[in-house]
């Protein structure tokens, strides 16, 4: 359902919440953060026990011990809640709604004693996302979309205009990867375009776009705990995401996130 009020000709990706579930799932959505914050925090500059998953990524006890904590709270408010989260699978839902928990999105960078990782959380109706927030634990910033807006605490945030790619910030999590799994020449042909180009990547890339201090974000490679969470957080601050070829982002493995009018343009370069 799209809000005929908001911005922009493209087609959204998020399902519009109704103010009741805004005024009922939002505030939870700020205690889980919480939630998740306290574990994490506990755990920052301590070199936190690492594990290497079979999917050659890392994982620690602040990883597991935050989606725990976000589970519980789940599971005693909304016991017939569906919950994905990235370290400890599914558990099906009896009813309408899920969660979609990522509880470091950038585990890499708290382990290098980086500031820029966060918690991802979505509320998902029918499998559609209506709420999404991106959590930085240790800023204690929670920046919650819906398809209507996305706000940081009481300020309402916009993405800001960029009418050509020769003006805009580029941010990406990691460059191996994108010349690894899509077309290496297309993306160096888009950073040279671009005015500036920096790593400043995982779930941070996405709020800088969706705050009005970047242009355009994108991984090459991602999961629905990495996805769903974005989706209503950049459409509710006025800006455009998709998949790497243009296509919904949900269900998708890819995000290209934008502030819209170069959306579009982007697309186009990547895939040649």
């Amino acid at each position: 359902m799209v809000d005929p009020a908001m911005d922009g000709d493209w087609t959204r990706h998020s399902a519009l919440a109704d103010r009741a579930e805004c005024d009922e799932f939002i505030p939870f959505v700020h205690e889980l953060a919480e939630a998740s914050a306290t574990v994490i925090r506990a755990h920052y500059l301590t070199g936190a026990r690492t594990e290497i998953k079979a999917d050659a990524t890392p994982v620690t006890v602040a990883d597991r011990g935050a989606e725990q904590a976000m589970r519980e709270l789940i599971t005693r408010r909304y016991p017939g809640h569906g919950v994905l989260g990235e370290e400890f699978g599914e558990k099906p839902a009896t009813d309408r709604y899920g969660w979609v928990l990522d509880p470091i999105d950038g585990t890499k960078a708290f382990l290098a004693n980086c500031y820029i990782f966060g918690t991802l959380i979505a509320l998902v109706r029918d499998g559609r996302p209506i709420i999404g927030a991106i959590a930085s634990p240790l800023v204690g910033h929670v920046l919650v979309g819906t398809a209507r807006e996305t706000r940081l605490g009481e300020r309402r945030m916009r993405v800001r205009p960029c009418a050509r790619i020769e003006d805009a910030l580029l941010l990406t999590t990691d460059h191996r990867e994108v010349a690894k799994r899509r077309d290496g020449a297309a993306f160096e042909r888009l950073i040279r375009r671009v005015r500036l180009y920096r790593g400043w990547g995982d779930c941070h890339g996405y709020f800088q776009v969706a705050t009005g201090g970047a242009d355009l974000m994108l991984d090459p490679v991602l999961s629905a705990w990495d996805i769903m969470a974005l989706v209503p957080v950049i459409e509710g601050a006025g800006g455009r995401i998709t998949d790497w070829r243009g296509g919904d982002p949900v269900g998708s493995d890819s995000v290209i996130a934008s502030a819209g009018t170069i959306h579009d343009e982007v697309v186009r370069l990547l895939n040649p």
